[in-house]
């Protein structure tokens, strides 16, 4: 590695750093304004309960689709937890990065609370190895050994519920769906978050997270559907900023990042975005319950709306 390839890594690195801190230039009342601006989506159409009454033709009454988002995904984790408090449990799960993760326990029979502890009693610090890889900075060794010991479907085909895994094909550039064969490979894969960790191959393709093209997988799973819920964890907001060279990369990267889930929010039936995630960022592996309760409380309040239309 020459100087100057050095130079790009480390400030690539810097970025993906700060990327997993708060938003500190933020001011508090600023930051509690942009919150009570929260917006609700419901589409038009049936009710939840009305869909999975007469899913009219489609393979699965209701699915979910999870973005990514660090430990933030645990807000997914306590969506599903109130859902099932309605009666409701998805038919068909799609998700990238941490989504996917939550997806793929759920999927295998853990229940919403068991998957809150395997996350609050996780050392994090075991998962990233420093081995300086091509590709990355680190690799995703234990991580793949921690979901081989977790996880008891070794196979998409051996989930009790149907799984579609999202990733980003780095030579071809495009979005790459995961739905049969082994499940750990895939998880990891698109969970490669680039620069920091080495891209993921499988049968000689080079794989990396799936939110750098499609952070919500919703149209995966959409035309399979009756009814379609999205728990997207990357408000786009044009927060008030400090004008510096990291603040810039860090809010450039960010609107690229979370635009790329415009499109499959218009594809949901119900949007799941909670504008208090806002305040958390991936890295805040001691905040598991209060992301967990943000989850319960946005899903309990939006599907009480949707039984009121």
């Amino acid at each position: 590695m020459n100087q100057r390839q050095l130079y790009i890594t480390m400030f690539l690195l810097m970025a993906l750093w700060l990327i997993l801190q708060k938003d500190a230039w933020i001011s508090p009342n600023k930051e509690r304004k942009a919150q009570d601006s929260e917006q609700i989506l419901l589409r038009k159409g049936p009710s939840v309960q009305d869909a999975i009454r007469n899913k009219s033709g489609k393979k699965y009454a209701l699915g979910i689709a999870l973005s990514g988002g660090g430990i933030k995904c645990l807000c997914h984790v306590g969506v599903l937890k109130a859902m099932e408090e309605e009666g409701l449990k998805p038919d068909v799960i799609s998700g990238v990065s941490a989504g996917a993760v939550v997806g793929a326990l759920y999927a295998d029979g853990y229940s919403p609370d068991s998957i809150l502890s395997i996350f609050k009693n996780i050392k994090y610090s075991d998962f990233f190895r420093l081995e300086m890889p091509d590709g990355g900075l680190f690799t995703l060794t234990g991580f793949k050994e921690f979901l081989d010991t977790i996880l008891r479907a070794k196979t998409f085909e051996e989930l009790k519920i149907p799984l579609r895994v999202v990733v980003t094909d780095i030579d071809a550039g495009k979005s790459v769906v995961f739905d049969r064969g082994p499940l750990v490979d895939a998880l990891v894969a698109t969970c490669s978050v680039p620069v920091l960790f080495s891209p993921y191959n499988i049968d000689g393709v080079n794989y990396v997270d799936g939110g750098v093209l499609q952070n919500l997988p919703a149209s995966v799973i959409r035309t399979e559907c009756k009814y379609l819920i999205g728990v997207s964890l990357g408000p786009l907001k044009a927060d008030p900023y400090e004008k510096s060279i990291a603040n810039v990369a860090l809010r450039s990267y960010k609107f690229i990042f979370r635009s790329n889930a415009n499109y499959d929010k218009g594809l949901c039936d119900m949007v799941i975005e909670p504008s208090a995630i806002s305040k958390y960022n991936g890295g805040d592996v001691n905040r598991a319950h209060e992301i967990f309760n943000i989850g319960y409380q946005e899903a309990k309040k939006m599907l009480q709306l949707d039984k009121k239309r």
